[in-house]
């Protein structure tokens, strides 16, 4: 697999900022996402905070999965088109958190799961029919099933508060990596229209049930 130049930079940000982060604390506190700096006006969180992880562990997942879904991307939409939707996933997926998380001062997370995420729901998106495996699912599932069952998961995530993960930020990276793909390739409403439609459904239900007070 050959790596496009900007992945290779993407990559290299985040582990850079990320080791900056694990070796001083200061700086992984003034930069990580947190719902009383935002609100103070430290806006640089909301895209800083996506350059920055917990642990190596952390770092080493995110980059993986970048590193596999990236060259999609990269190949229908262009570099460029790769940025925009990093960038717009990573944004959505902090404001997503704000948004649930607004009158929790304290809340802070850091990461670039929900521009990862984002850039798997273009790939997605773009490539419906391929196959993706799971580590403890030894069969493939069509990419477009994944799509679905992994945003459900993360509406009960939310609902339940499951584990140390921002779900919100998954979810909001995936509502960017869907909206901005199919405003740069509108030909996927006319080529696979049903599978757009079943891809909204965990979206329209997250705000159906946030209006109706259950999450």
């Amino acid at each position: 697999m050959n790596l496009d130049p900007i992945t290779i930079v993407i990559i290299a940000a985040n582990v850079i900022i990320s080791l900056k982060g694990f070796n001083d604390y200061g700086f992984l506190d003034k930069y990580k996402f947190h719902v009383g700096g935002v609100q103070r006006g430290e806006k640089i969180r909301m895209i800083s905070a996506g350059f920055l992880h917990i642990d190596f562990q952390h770092l080493l997942f995110n980059m993986i999965t970048l590193f596999f879904f990236a060259s999609i991307v990269i190949n229908y939409l262009s570099s460029g088109g790769f940025i925009i939707v990093y960038l717009v996933s990573l944004l959505l997926g902090n404001l997503l958190s704000l948004y649930f998380h607004k009158n929790e001062y304290h809340y802070s997370a850091v990461g670039a799961s929900g521009a990862v995420t984002g850039i798997l729901y273009s790939a997605i998106l773009l490539r419906p029919e391929m196959n993706l495996y799971m580590f403890f699912i030894p069969i493939p599932i069509p990419a477009y099933i994944f799509g679905i069952g992994y945003l459900l998961y993360s509406i009960y995530g939310m609902k339940k508060r499951i584990g140390n993960i921002g779900h919100d930020a998954h979810f909001g990276g995936a509502i960017g990596g869907y909206v901005i793909t199919l405003f740069m390739a509108p030909w996927i409403l006319e080529k696979n229209l049903l599978m757009v439609g079943l891809l909204a459904i965990p979206i329209i239900l997250l705000f159906a049930l946030r209006k109706a007070g259950k999450i």
